[in-house]
């Protein structure tokens, strides 16, 4: 199993089995003397158990933490915060706990520790995605990284197995956008690569024994690596097109990577042919995105946005929203495009492999 601490970035990872217990040390090292422990409404008894491990140090328990970081959640956070001069806060959960706490310590300029229970990754970015009146933006800067993420294996033993499914793939979307990224480096690549041959070894394994710790010790570690290809590198047409479907229609966050993901890289394929290369070699297969695809489809996971509540007349004002702003992206993405992509994601239409190669659309 592993064990190990990691330091970058201004950034302390902290990474095994029963890693929780050293929370007090580690608030310790980052000089906190009091905190709010923030989580959703699902995660408030293991917030609860945090907050024990804290002692007085724990000045208010929060399980306020919804999907997609609604500005009117932070400003109600921000306003307790204040209320106890908290020096920092500590997120428990997943990616809408984080980031929560993301808006809060970035906003107050405290210290803010993160206890992953999920694959979401953002723990590890400086990236703040926030919804206000039906519009998710995101922005980025060194201010918003957390300070100090716990990994603690055993806390996603428990994790429901259709929450890992999609928590999972959507971190697999981290590693595949990163390998297209415009910005992509030499290390970006080896770390994109890692990380999805963890995270699906770790999904295949998991499937044959839903008890293994070790195939959880995988994924975490994958997911670890997924986030850091997040933070380092721009996402494309799958991140933004996501983005959308959960502000604008109120979908749900992993779940909407994971019905989306093959139908964005097959988008892509015919521009990105070398990164789909690469993927396929770390799933050991000969097409990334059905690939993907069938994977998904083998571990019971959504595979279209029908079933998530995404509708034939929503695909007009997605694609609007879509294009609105530019962003890159291996192919030029167009109206048209998009609305095509989102039809066949809408019943989860069979991916198959393209021939040929697109230059623009």
């Amino acid at each position: 199993m592993r064990s190990f601490v990691h330091q970058a970035q201004a950034q302390r990872i902290v990474f095994g089995v029963g890693a929780i217990a050293s929370i007090g040390a580690e608030l310790d090292r980052m000089n906190v003397g009091s905190a709010v422990v923030l989580s959703t409404r699902g995660q408030a008894q293991l917030a609860g158990r945090l907050a024990g491990l804290l002692g007085d140090r724990a000045v208010a328990q929060l399980p306020v933490a919804v999907p997609h970081t609604p500005v009117e959640v932070t400003e109600r956070t921000l306003a307790v915060v204040r209320g106890h001069q908290a020096d920092a806060v500590v997120s428990v959960g997943g990616g809408s706990t984080t980031g929560l706490g993301k808006a809060v310590a970035s906003r107050l300029g405290i210290k803010h520790l993160v206890v992953p229970t999920t694959y979401a990754g953002s723990e590890v970015t400086p990236v703040l995605g926030e919804t206000s009146g039906g519009e998710k933006t995101t922005r980025s800067s060194p201010d918003i990284l957390p300070d100090t993420v716990l990994y603690d294996v055993q806390l996603t033993t428990t994790l429901p197995w259709s929450v890992t499914v999609t928590s999972a793939v959507n971190a697999v979307a981290h590693a595949v956008e990163a390998l297209y990224a415009t910005d992509a480096s030499e290390q970006t690549d080896e770390l994109a690569v890692e990380a999805i041959g963890s995270l699906v070894s770790g999904l295949r394994a998991l499937r044959s024994d839903r008890d293994s710790i070790d195939a959880r010790d995988q994924l975490l570690f994958g997911a670890w690596l997924a986030g850091r290809c997040l933070g380092a590198v721009g996402m494309g047409l799958h991140h933004k097109l996501c983005h959308t479907l959960g502000g604008a229609f109120d979908l749900p966050h992993a779940a909407t990577h994971t019905v989306v993901l093959p139908f964005a890289m097959a988008y892509n394929e015919p521009a990105a042919p070398a990164a789909m290369s690469r993927i396929a070699a770390a799933m050991d297969t000969d097409h990334a995105p059905s690939a993907v695809q069938s994977l998904v489809r083998d571990l019971g996971g959504p595979t279209a946005l029908r079933d998530l509540g995404f509708a034939d007349a929503d695909i007009g004002r997605a694609a609007d929203l879509a294009v609105a702003h530019a962003y890159p992206n291996p192919r030029a993405v167009t109206r048209a495009g998009v609305a095509e992509l989102l039809h066949r994601a809408l019943d989860g239409d069979p991916v198959r492999p393209t021939s040929g190669t697109v230059n623009g659309g």
